[in-house]
């Protein structure tokens, strides 16, 4: 049998992470183990389970989710490990999804993941009720019809939840650890596997559903990791990342992205931009390209009381 480690990161979010134990308490295979990389000062008081779980420190400022992922891989004991967000509560086959697709394809595998409302993980939740709430991302694609399907966009990879075999992360390096907070290392990670020659595919399970929680999309909140992050990819792959957030942050007045030169910041987000992007209680998540279609629409309707 497949030996599967899970690795998630933490801070805060504490309710989150105890309703992912929850979910690998109720998987249909069990997990070897569960690895927190808590970005944070206090473990966690998280409820007994019947495999180990270890809470291991990642010592930082900022996030250092690259850091803390490549950490927590290198101690692993599976030979697969399944990453989820701390906002995941796995679906009950998400483990045996993966390690049986894992068997065959030596490569990145990127599971479904659907939207939870607010409210939908209180008291004793159940699946059903979570199957008949949640909602799939608009900027995101589905899983295929049935089965596994090879990707060959790198730019599709996400952290959230994904798989791969142990050796094979550790044998590409891992993530850049020299992106530090949020934005960025995704893309790099998955333009490093392409370089690699190491497959990313799209596979039919591997069900997550993510909580709740406020968010802003584009993530104005942390407007100075994302121009960091965006000049690194550039200086590594020769052209920027995170494009759909530069571009909303120039639409907003934030930023100027001139090509071939430093990205200036202009101005510090103030509560307007705030409340423009932040996520709406009633939002099972926040979405960029509908903020940006508004900016857009915004500033044809002033160039045209302009003209």
């Amino acid at each position: 049998m497949t030996q599967v480690s899970v690795v998630t990161l933490a801070k805060g979010r504490s309710d989150h992470l105890v309703n992912l134990v929850r979910g690998l308490m109720r998987q249909t295979l069990p997990p070897a183990e569960l690895i927190v990389a808590v970005m944070q000062e206090a473990p966690y008081d998280l409820p007994d389970a019947p495999f180990p779980i270890r809470q291991m420190t990642i010592p930082a400022e900022a996030l250092p989710l690259a850091a803390a992922r490549n950490a927590a891989a290198r101690v692993a004991t599976g030979e697969v490990i399944v990453f989820l967000d701390i906002d995941c509560i796995p679906a009950p086959a998400l483990l045996a999804d993966y390690a049986g697709f894992a068997t065959g394809f030596d490569g990145l595998l990127m599971g479904e993941v659907l939207y939870l409302p607010g409210g939908a993980t209180g008291g004793d939740w159940d699946y059903d009720r979570f199957a008949a709430v949640a909602v799939k991302h608009s900027d995101r694609r589905g899983p295929p019809p049935h089965g596994l399907e090879v990707c060959t966009d790198y730019r599709c990879f996400w952290s959230l939840n994904f798989a791969m075999r142990r050796a094979t992360f550790l044998a590409v390096g891992g993530f850049d650890e020299r992106y530090d907070g949020y934005g960025g290392e995704d893309t790099d990670f998955g333009k490093t596997l392409d370089h690699a020659g190491v497959p990313i595919a799209w596979i039919r399970g591997g069900l997550a559903y993510h909580q709740y929680h406020p968010h802003h999309m584009p993530p104005v909140h942390h407007l100075d990791s994302v121009i960091r992050n965006a000049e690194l990819f550039e200086a590594k792959w020769g052209y920027r990342t995170m494009g759909h957030w530069l571009h909303a942050f120039a639409l907003m007045g934030l930023i100027d992205n001139a090509p071939h030169r430093p990205i200036r910041i202009l101005r510090r987000p103030d509560d307007a931009d705030l409340a423009l992007t932040g996520q709406q209680s009633h939002q099972p998540y926040s979405n960029t390209t509908s903020v940006i279609r508004l900016l857009e629409e915004r500033a044809a309707s002033a160039a045209g009381e302009a003209a």
